[in-house]
């Protein structure tokens, strides 16, 4: 069965078949190989993040697709993922924003480091993007959004299962709160609502 996404496109034929880059601790290129044995021998690869933040400091957050080869239904606090053979950081960041969240904005760099549990190891690089815009999420790998105060974000993140790496890579660099925020996720709902 081909996964279908929120807006009724086709998930990826065959993901594991694309071809990723192992790199060393530092990110540079030690050989290239299948996103599939990237994932199955647990190889470091290069990946990006971009948190979406809009104008009244809301967090734009999703809920992965059930089929996704990493946290399957797990909710994230960015739109992200493995760079491309060859693929500048920046232009990886656009692409998946795109492809993700079908959002198009201005990036800008905030932030990088390692990640290593679970059989996942990456170098990666964090960006932020503030729009107000809404999602759209064509390409299927997101099945609800929903926007989170960023001052209510660590109690938000206490009570739902979510992907360790973008915690721990992104919310160190996310912006500070502008000013009080009633607690709790907002009434703006995407795609398919929060569950």
């Amino acid at each position: 069965m081909t996964p279908t996404g929120a807006t009724g496109g086709p998930g990826p034929s065959d993901p594991g078949a694309e071809p990723v880059e192992e790199v060393d601790e530092d990110g540079a290129v030690l050989r290239i190989v299948t996103r599939r044995e990237m994932r199955a021998r647990g190889l470091r690869h290069r990946t990006v993040f971009v948190a979406v933040v809009d104008g009244d400091d809301r967090l734009l957050v999703h809920q992965r697709a059930g089929w996704k080869d990493v946290w399957p239904s797990a909710w994230d606090i960015a739109f992200g993922g493995v760079c491309g053979v060859a693929e500048g950081w920046a232009d990886a960041a656009a692409r998946e924003l795109a492809e993700e969240a079908g959002l198009v904005a201005p990036l800008a760099r905030v932030g990088g480091g390692t990640w290593e549990a679970d059989g996942v190891r990456e170098v990666a690089q964090v960006f932020l993007a503030r729009t107000d815009d809404p999602p759209t999420c064509p390409d299927g790998e997101v099945v609800a959004t929903d926007r989170v105060p960023l001052g209510a974000l660590d109690a938000w993140l206490a009570t739902r299962p979510v992907c360790p790496d973008s915690v721990a890579l992104v919310r160190p660099h996310l912006p500070e709160p502008s000013g009080p925020h009633p607690g709790g996720a907002s009434a703006d709902r995407g795609l398919r609502g929060a569950g």
